[in-house]
Order: C-alpha cells, then structure tokens, then sequence
C-alpha cells in the first residue's frame, strides 16, 4: 500500500492541494459549520472530490470532511495511488475510511489542535505529509475559541 521513494509527493503540489481543502473549511465556517475540508486526488493529480465536515449544517455525524470528498469523488476502481487531503489530522472514523478503501497517502493540514491517528496510518503503509500550515491552525484554534461545545461535541468529548 506505500508508495516508493520516486512517488514522493512534491511540497508544492502538497500545498496548492491543502488550498483546496482550506476553502473547503471557509465554506463550511461560513455555514455556521466546522471548518474542516478536505479533497480526495487521483494518481494522476486529478481532483476527484472535495467536500467539508457537514454535521452542523445537515445534522449528521458521519458527514466528516474526508468522508464528503470520499462521498463526492463515486466510486473509483481502486484507491491505491490517490491522496486524501485534509486541513485537520483525522479522526480514527476517517482513519478506517483511509484504511478501508486503501488511500495511499494523506496530506495533513495540521495535527496541533487535534492530533487524530495519521501515526497509526503511518504504521500501516500510508504515506503522511505533515504540513503545520498556518491557516488551517488558525481557522481551528479560532472555531475552538469561540464554539468548545460543538467542538467537544465533534471530537466526541
């Protein structure tokens, strides 16, 4: 399931990838939701989904950024060589999509508001690109701040 040394994903592309994910999280902040996006890319680069958290908006727990881009992107031959982007480490919900289907690479927006279970996909073969991007600190530390019920609501505490 890991990818060799030569497939290594480029920071840049790594970075203009996070920016589709970054918007996904202003929409869904801009909602009155929780400003998680995320993206599912092909092998190829090409941007098969997109999608954000959507508990808030659509009241359903299971609609987590990385599942909404899974969800957007439809069925696909296989998963092995697509990257799931996302602006926030994932959750252990989002790690079983990430094991499940075969996702051979997940780019982390940042991992210091919530460190979920990118070290356990590690373990298992996936490639993790740990990014620290401001932004998407920002947005989450600002959403804690001014909403820790529904964040502590959201992460299950």
């Amino acid at each position: 399931m890991g990818m060799d040394r030569a497939e290594r994903l480029d920071p840049d592309r790594a970075r203009d990838w996070l920016a589709t994910a970054v918007a996904e999280a202003r929409a869904g902040r801009a909602e009155g939701g929780i400003p998680i996006g995320a993206a599912l890319y092909g092998p190829d680069g090409t941007l098969l989904g997109r999608g954000r958290n959507r508990r808030v908006q659509d009241d359903d727990p299971a609609t987590h950024a990385e599942t909404a881009a899974f969800r957007a992107a439809g069925r696909q031959r296989t998963y092995r060589g697509t990257t799931m982007v996302t602006t926030l480490s994932p959750c252990w919900y989002c790690c079983g999509l990430v094991r499940q289907f075969g996702i051979s690479r997940v780019v982390v927006g940042e991992a210091v508001t919530f460190r979920g279970g990118h070290d356990w996909l590690a373990g298992h073969g996936v490639e993790i690109v740990l990014l620290d991007d401001a932004e998407c600190v920002r947005l989450m530390r600002d959403f804690i701040r001014d909403h820790p019920a529904l964040w502590n609501e959201d992460i299950g505490d």
